[in-house]
């Protein structure tokens, strides 16, 4: 048996790939070590920091961790740029968008029911439909310019000058304490040791991404798929490890704001950053292909307008809707599969998804949103 290899145009004998795939699980432990260690040591820092300033762990979670924990994605979204590998850059991005949502919220809320704030249904949810139908708009011409991103990316500066500003106007000066209840003293030692954490945790995140990346990218370049699926698929969800790990270990810590906060302000940071400064200093734009303009990007689209619904009611994300999450991702990377090896059973996958799965799943949305609703209108009037 042989597996060719289309990126480097060279055939692996069986002896190869196994001896390849030794070497690669073995660098898929190491990252997911790393992985797991500086998830615990950003979200101690940065948490801590928040009890320090006395500003709400949500922007915390919005700026610092979703910022850091996005690195990872605009390190290889510009480094693809660069190379001319514009499907991998655009795939990151959108497919970790997709990701973000679909798995990470949808894993984290099975661990725990997860409490939306307001200002997530009332600010940040709606801008990251904004930045999502944008990339639509800014890609029908089927190329995101160096203009288009240059707007994208001074979004990014305006956003975060913005959280900034709500950072300062909600700071408050109740006492500030760490998990165990004790007061933590805003003191040059502390801050030291929590900004060397966030650091330290960021640094073992970005080289425990980066490895789990180039053994998955290896295995999936030397059995022949294609790099729009690379992109968004193993390299999405490889950049968006730090974020996972980042959120679950909030979760299960307690600090659900951060949770939530990190995938929303990672999936704007994305756009208005990653996006932006990557089409912004490739020579030439990104190239937008039919398959993303017709397909990724809309379902990128669909997936942040399903947030509103789904944190609207109740103000959280309960397990069965973090399941839900969890189905379509499941659905999602199945359609990729099929339509990647164009296999004969992709049209019934189709017609049931589009036929039956959707619809009940937005009637669904829509009757839970409209009872949520009218609860609310009940209380008020009572």
């Amino acid at each position: 048996m042989i597996f060719h290899c289309k990126q480097k145009d060279q055939t692996l004998t069986v002896k190869d790939f196994y001896s390849m795939s030794l070497s690669v699980i073995l660098l898929l432990i190491a990252g997911l070590v790393l992985l797991v260690l500086g998830a615990e040591l950003l979200v101690r820092g940065a948490s801590t920091i928040a009890s320090i300033l006395g500003i709400p762990s949500l922007l915390v979670g919005l700026t610092i961790v979703a910022y850091g924990t996005s690195s990872p994605e605009m390190s290889v979204s510009i480094q693809s740029a660069f190379a001319g590998q514009a499907d991998i850059a655009l795939g990151n991005v959108v497919g970790s968008n997709i990701f973000n949502v679909l798995i990470i919220l949808g894993i984290s809320a099975l661990i725990a029911p997860l409490m939306v704030a307001n200002q997530l249904i009332r600010l940040d949810v709606p801008i990251m439909i904004g930045v999502s139908v944008l990339t639509l708009m800014f890609g029908s011409d089927g190329t995101i310019s160096r203009v288009d991103g240059t707007i994208l990316f001074i979004g990014a500066i305006v956003y975060t000058l913005f959280l900034i500003y709500e950072a300062k106007k909600q700071k408050n000066d109740e006492s500030n304490e760490d998990e165990s209840g004790s007061k933590i003293e805003n003191t040059p030692k502390n801050w030291i040791i929590n900004i060397g954490l966030i650091i330290v945790g960021l640094v073992l995140l970005v080289q425990g991404s980066n490895w789990l990346v180039e053994s998955s990218i290896s295995i999936a370049r030397a059995i022949g798929v294609s790099e729009l699926v690379i992109g968004l698929t193993i390299v999405a969800a490889g950049t968006s490890l730090p974020e996972l790990a980042s959120s679950v270990v909030a979760t299960i810590k307690g600090e659900r704001d951060i949770a939530v906060g990190n995938v929303i302000g990672s999936n704007i940071f994305n756009i208005l950053a990653v996006l932006g400064l990557s089409s912004a200093v490739s020579p030439a734009g990104i190239n937008v292909s039919t398959a993303a303009l017709n397909f990724d990007i809309p379902v990128m689209i669909a997936v942040a307008i399903s947030c509103f619904p789904i944190f609207y009611t109740g103000k959280s994300i309960d397990r069965w809707e973090g399941i839900l999450f969890l189905a379509y991702y499941f659905a999602y990377a199945t359609y990729l599969i099929l339509d990647s090896s164009k296999h004969s059973q992709l049209p019934m996958f189709n017609l049931v998804m589009i036929g039956f799965v959707i619809p009940i799943t937005i009637i669904t949305l829509i009757v839970t949103t409209v009872r949520s609703y009218q609860t609310k209108r009940k209380r008020l009037n009572s």
